[in-house]
């Protein structure tokens, strides 16, 4: 199959998105550089007006359409970041935008899409389900569809990214991003290989959700199951995006769940920034797959921040206990008065701060005379943890420490 979309559609779609989303910043990130051993430079997509790239194609789609066309309406199927892109635009324009999201879509995510100025319509308990009834209402109503991924404009207006990295950093070696169905980085390929052809661009997607990587071996898999990357999560790759993708892709890297995580926590903690899941894909390939990127120029596409604040708090917690700077710590006592601040003056006089205490007396593991005490604290660095585990076992307290989830204990008594 021909490239259905040319560099020179990229640099109009460029022309007419110009003023009306954010150029966004291409930064180094000396900290990532050291954890990575490459030259890291990030392209902050999270600062555009609806956190994600996605503003960029949706915004072409929706100008290239005539008076009619803009009348009647237009309609999408999505449960994130393109929904908000088409909404925001959308209302913009004055162009009437009905999304239809799957009925498990989270509230918050049907909230600001609705708050963007769109009919919400709940159909479905997966984005397949839901498609189906984007159909029937496109035809019902006249409305033109807003493909995520799969339509030629889209894929020119996502591909204006790759425009900016190189006039920002000419010189780069390669170009990391995830990989959904495919539009962002079939795009991004486009322009980049027009202007640096020996540029490398390595696509990233979830090990549960490898369709992209299954359909360039030429094989099918199955794929499914909570993910934190959500945003690329999908199941079939594109029909238009596949060809580009196996033209113009280096590879396309797989990451686990795990690996995800630790980018979002590195990103926050590390660069001040917040990324969802699909977001710190890229980073979690780098860290992955190092000796591959090392002494390299690579600039790692931020594709989106849209991320629920409970995980991300949960993120953050789990973060600190793996760095030794949360600590979950399981006492045994004997039930009397005194021992818990005994047991406060220990862990102060070893310069921890204690967050959270919990007091168990009726456990069948517990002595009929004793108690379990469960104590979060707070400490600078695994070394302290130890220090601070060794001065209460000093003072004679049965003391071990638990896992990130309280689920078991990790080290020895």
């Amino acid at each position: 199959m021909a490239v259905a979309v040319t560099p020179e559609d990229i640099r109009e779609a460029s022309r007419i998105i110009h003023g009306q989303v954010v150029r966004t910043p291409l930064i180094a990130a000396p900290k990532l550089s050291e954890l990575c051993g490459a030259d890291i430079w990030i392209k902050y997509e999270n600062l555009q007006f609806t956190n994600s790239f996605k503003v960029r194609g949706a915004l072409v789609k929706l100008l290239s359409l005539d008076a009619a066309a803009r009348r009647q309406g237009v309609i999408a199927v999505s449960a994130g970041n393109h929904a908000q892109a088409v909404a925001y635009h959308a209302a913009r324009l004055q162009i009437p935008a009905t999304i239809v999201m799957p009925e498990t879509t989270p509230f918050v995510k049907v909230a600001n899409t609705e708050a963007l100025g769109a009919t919400v319509v709940l159909s479905g308990a997966t984005i397949a389900e839901a498609r189906s009834r984007v159909q029937k209402l496109a035809a019902e109503k006249s409305l033109t569809m807003v493909h995520p991924f799969d339509d030629p404009l889209i894929i020119a207006g996502q591909g204006t990214v790759g425009l900016e990295l190189l006039e920002d950093q000419p010189d780069l070696d390669a170009i990391v991003i995830p990989v959904g169905g495919g539009g962002l980085i079939a795009g991004t390929a486009i322009a980049a290989k027009a202007i640096r052809p020996d540029v490398d661009i390595f696509g990233v997607e979830v090990d549960s959700y490898c369709s992209m990587y299954d359909a360039m071996a030429k094989r099918k898999g199955k794929y499914g199951g909570q993910t934190l990357a959500e945003g690329i999560a999908v199941k079939a790759a594109g029909t238009l995006t596949r060809p580009v993708v196996e033209k113009l892709v280096t590879e396309i890297l797989l990451v686990p769940e795990s690996a995800i995580e630790r980018a979002i926590y590195v990103l926050l903690t590390q660069q001040k920034t917040m990324a969802e899941g699909a977001g710190a894909a890229g980073l979690a390939a780098v860290v992955e797959n190092r000796a591959r990127f090392e002494g390299r120029k690579v600039c790692i596409v931020l594709t989106g921040g849209n991320i629920d604040g409970r995980i991300l708090a949960s993120i953050m917690v789990r973060g600190l206990e793996r760095d030794n700077k949360i600590v979950s710590l399981r006492i045994t006592i004997a039930d009397q008065p005194g021992v818990l601040g005994q047991i406060a003056t220990t862990l102060g006089k070893s310069g921890a701060n204690i967050l959270e205490v919990s007091h168990r007396r009726l456990l069948l593991d517990v002595p009929a005379k004793g108690a379990t005490l469960d104590v979060l604290i707070e400490t600078k660095d695994a070394s302290h943890a130890e220090e601070v585990i060794s001065d209460m076992r000093k003072k004679g307290f049965d003391v071990h420490r638990l896992d990130a989830e309280g689920a078991g204990e990790i080290g020895t008594r």
